[in-house]
């Protein structure tokens, strides 16, 4: 048995320090070298290797096993979701679909105010529920430019709207792998971010149309605004607090949506002056009119996703579903914490049916099918989604590896015990940490999976509630991902705007840092009797 040590080096600094390496490897990579994720994932699992078996004295089968545990949970469920939820995307462009789906969006209202809230935020949450992984910046924005948007502004609406919905994306990706690095129960981590991030949806409509219109969106369009925010924000605290973390974003996109066009404002025609002041393009040509039949097929994707994933919740299915999970003791890994307690990372779960991606898989063959996608073309689309993602899929698998070794060796107990001595302020540090993993990482997961487990540890030093810290992690993450350099280069390359992320970069930080401001006090309340009544 390997018991972890955090103090391996004599002195809590200096061990802290050693600990610190690996990420500081990867964000020098990223922020100052400027290397690609996936190469600064592998070189930072490497250096995390060596501190955890050169300075913690973790045995090398165990650290290698511990890596490859890590690589494999990035491998299943996230990857296998990923993956599944881009391939239906590519079989709508393959057949049309989702051109007729655009087009749909168009007619809803002729203000691109609202159209941004339509595509960017509500649509776009959508493809965070089902993708996540940079997808719904870059399809918001190529949407947004074919409507008619200048692409500057289309991929800066893009980027500022993937905020509210990442905790929850890609099935809920982020805040399972939050509990499963920190231990925590899935319910009381969901719980807890479906009680922060809903306030961000309050306000992110908002911004969105000062940043199509400045002051004159807001004066013109804050009402459709405030009730997209407001219908948004209600049903993913409901969802995440009593349905499912999966179904968060789903049901919270198609409410936000319903609620727009169901406001009788949404359809006002747009004066001209505002239009010709927005600085798009204008088109004289009628798009061409769809069927209901190919508008229905348009939608069907989503709706069979949603309806398979609620299925999926019935307690009866549920529980069939879960008999078709592996659980086992992973080869190799006898790990125990300071205490001498065996650690949650020594088992693997492998749910080969009640998990997203699988779900997902089912919705795709019968997508295919409705859509009439033969067999092998369905095929060639899968496996031309995975030559697409196999850099994501390395650098997930890669910073997943780096999280497990980092947590099993004991380097995060390590950091987490020295940056403990913050005290009572860490509640207020704590979504500044989550921001700074998802801005270097790009990925909300990728951070929980680096820090979440470190939350906790320090939360423990200093008397702090462990869930409210691990869930602020993600919380305060989300608001990383518009400034990330994976997220920009998405938005660059989709609205067509080559080597502009730095003009993006400077026209969205401002955003991202008021926003970071606003989560860090909604924490820092949280922990103090001031807001302590929002906790579950």
């Amino acid at each position: 048995m390997f018991i972890q040590d955090v103090t391996p080096l004599g002195s809590l600094g200096l061990s802290a320090l050693v600990a610190v390496l690996p990420l500081a490897t990867v964000l020098v990579l990223l922020g100052v070298v400027r290397m690609k994720a996936h190469h600064a994932a592998l070189i930072g699992l490497l250096v995390a290797l060596v501190v955890g078996i050169a300075a913690f004295g973790m045995p090398i089968v165990q650290a290698v096993s511990g890596a490859l545990s890590g690589a494999a949970f990035g491998l299943w469920p996230i990857m296998w979701i990923v993956v599944n939820a881009l391939w239906i995307y590519r079989l709508t462009v393959r057949t049309g679909h989702f051109d007729v789906l655009r087009r749909s969006f168009g007619r809803i209202s002729d203000d691109p105010r609202i159209q941004a809230l339509i595509i960017a935020f509500c649509f776009g949450a959508l493809m965070e529920a089902l993708a996540g992984f940079g997808a719904p910046v870059a399809i918001s924005a190529v949407m947004l430019v074919a409507v008619g948007f200048h692409p500057v502004k289309a991929a800066v609406v893009a980027l500022v709207a993937n905020t509210a919905p990442v905790a929850f994306g890609a099935m809920g990706t982020p805040v399972v792998t939050l509990a499963q690095v920190t231990g925590l129960p899935l319910e009381q981590v969901s719980s807890i971010v479906g009680r922060q991030t809903p306030l961000l949806a309050l306000v992110v409509p908002l911004l969105l149309v000062i940043i199509v219109d400045g002051k004159r969106g807001l004066r013109d369009t804050w009402l459709p605004a405030l009730v997209c925010g407001v219908a948004f924000g209600l049903v993913q605290f409901l969802a995440s607090n009593y349905v499912s973390p999966q179904l968060a974003d789903i049901g919270a996109a198609l409410a936000g949506a319903a609620a727009l066009v169901a406001l009788p404002q949404t359809r006002r025609p747009v004066p001209e002056a505002v239009r010709v002041g927005l600085g798009g393009t204008t088109t004289t040509e009628a798009p061409p009119e769809d069927s209901r039949g190919d508008v229905v097929k348009a939608y069907l994707p989503y709706a069979l996703i949603i309806v398979i994933f609620s299925l999926g919740q019935l307690p009866p299915i549920k529980a069939l579903l879960d008999k078709a999970t592996w659980k086992f003791h992973w080869f190799g890994l006898n790990v125990a914490a300071p205490n001498g307690k065996p650690v949650s990372g020594n088992t693997f779960s492998l749910p080969f049916l009640n998990t997203g991606g699988t779900l997902v898989l089912i919705a795709g063959i019968i997508t295919a099918a409705v859509l009439a996608v033969s067999a092998s073309g369905a095929l060639s689309e899968w496996l031309a989604t995975v030559k697409e993602l196999r850099f994501a899929i390395l650098t997930v698998t890669g910073v997943l590896a780096l999280a497990y070794v980092m947590n099993l060796s004991g380097q995060t107990s390590t950091i987490g015990t020295f940056i403990a001595a913050a005290g009572a302020a860490l509640a207020f540090l704590s979504p500044v940490l989550g921001w700074f993993g998802v801005a270097v990482s790009g990925s909300d997961t990728s951070a929980n999976a680096l820090f979440g487990a470190l939350q906790v540890t320090a939360a423990h030093q200093t008397g702090l509630p462990a869930d409210l810290l691990a869930a602020a992690n993600s919380s305060g993450g989300v608001l990383g991902k518009m400034v990330s350099p994976q997220n920009l280069t998405i938005a660059c390359v989709a609205a067509n705007l080559p080597g502009e992320e730095g003009k993006l970069l400077r026209k969205v930080l401002p955003w991202s840092l008021g926003l970071l401001l606003v989560m860090c006090l909604i924490v820092l309340g949280q922990s103090s009797p001031v807001l302590s009544w929002m906790l579950p």
